[in-house]
């Protein structure tokens, strides 16, 4: 089936959505794994989870507009999604809820043991989607069974095929060095020295990993018979971006490798996207059961009245989230540091 422009346009915007899931939420995720390795204390880990306490709940507002928009744009996607991943993002969203609650409830009392705990919570809680979520578009990638009337034959485990346990682990490292270099943005003092040299530690090992998922993704675009064709330079960007990133953070540029290591999650995603395209499902059974963009759409008239809510409610949400990041832009300092904050995010 022919690919509308409507169809094109949402596929394109759904990938987007995720690009900016994937950056905004992955230096969440990041500095949640890095909670205990970084803060030695319980004043310091409380600092840590100040810097991202005022704009956690709203970079999660990502993957819901992309759970929402993939609902309204492609229905047949998103039903043989959630039927198929169904155990898996149960557990998916399991850990996104008590890493919530433990944000909320770590505060709530005074005892050492009682925010350790919550800590633990929080780490499990970021360490699981940012495995799992690239996990789920590795198998999007390398095909799922599932017959053509969307019936999905395997389990859990034959969810965790090779290909995308190495994707689910491109998504951890490259989380962990943006939540690493985010902090080095965020924080002073000894903190801010234990995320630079956590970086460095990181950066290597996340360069290794997706140099080798995007080298067996290009494999599987080329063997899965994907009608599309992925740029090279996208892939072998991301791949470089994130060198580049390890060399701006030793040289202590960190904005700059911050901003890169971003890059770097959103050339990846471009990947994904651009090798999944004309299909949003593979299947692993048979060619003729993959689930391609024309027949998981919506009706033209729904997709054009999509359209027109998108382009004029889009701009207010960017701008309102754009300013959240502007007003809460200042390091959070330790108390017996100079030029101190308030804690002033995390809820008591």
């Amino acid at each position: 089936m022919h690919t509308t422009g409507l169809e094109l346009f949402w596929f394109i915007l759904i990938g987007f959505l995720w690009a900016g899931y994937f950056f905004l939420e992955g230096f969440d995720f990041g500095v949640g794994m890095l909670l205990a390795y970084l803060g030695k204390t319980d004043l310091e880990r409380r600092a840590l989870i100040n810097t991202i306490g005022a704009t956690w709940d709203g970079n999660e507002v990502w993957v819901i507009v992309a759970g929402g928009a993939t609902f309204a744009a492609f229905p047949l996607w998103y039903a043989r999604m959630f039927s198929t991943f169904y155990l898996a993002l149960f557990i998916l969203l399991v850990a996104l809820i008590i890493r919530g609650v433990a944000f909320e409830y770590r505060g709530k009392r005074p005892s050492v043991r009682w925010r350790r705990s919550w800590d633990a919570v929080i780490t499990v809680g970021s360490l699981v989607p940012a495995l799992l979520w690239g996990v789920a578009f590795g198998d999007l990638l390398k095909g799922i069974p599932i017959t053509a009337a969307g019936s999905f034959t395997g389990n859990l485990v034959s969810l965790l095929q090779p290909y995308a346990l190495v994707a689910g682990l491109a998504t951890l490292s490259l989380f962990l060095l943006h939540g690493a270099l985010f902090l080095t943005l965020k924080t002073t003092g000894e903190l801010r020295e234990r995320a630079h040299r956590a970086a460095n530690r990181i950066a290597p090992v996340t360069g290794l990993i997706v140099f080798a998922f995007l080298a067996w993704t290009w494999e599987v675009a080329r063997v899965e018979h994907h009608a599309g064709d992925v740029p090279g330079m996208i892939p072998t960007s991301a791949l470089l971006l994130v060198v580049a990133a390890n060399w701006l953070n030793r040289e202590r540029i960190a904005g700059w490798a911050f901003a890169v290591t971003g890059m770097a999650i959103l050339a990846l995603t471009a990947t994904v996207f651009l090798t999944l395209y004309p299909d949003v499902i593979t299947s692993s059974l048979s060619p003729a059961a993959s689930l391609s963009i024309a027949q998981a759409a919506s009706q033209p008239y729904t997709l054009r009245i999509m359209t027109i809510v998108a382009l004029i409610f889009a701009p207010f949400v960017l701008l309102y989230q754009g300013w959240t990041y502007w007003i809460f832009r200042k390091r959070v300092s330790l108390p017996h540091e100079p030029g101190a904050l308030a804690d002033q995010t995390e809820r008591s």
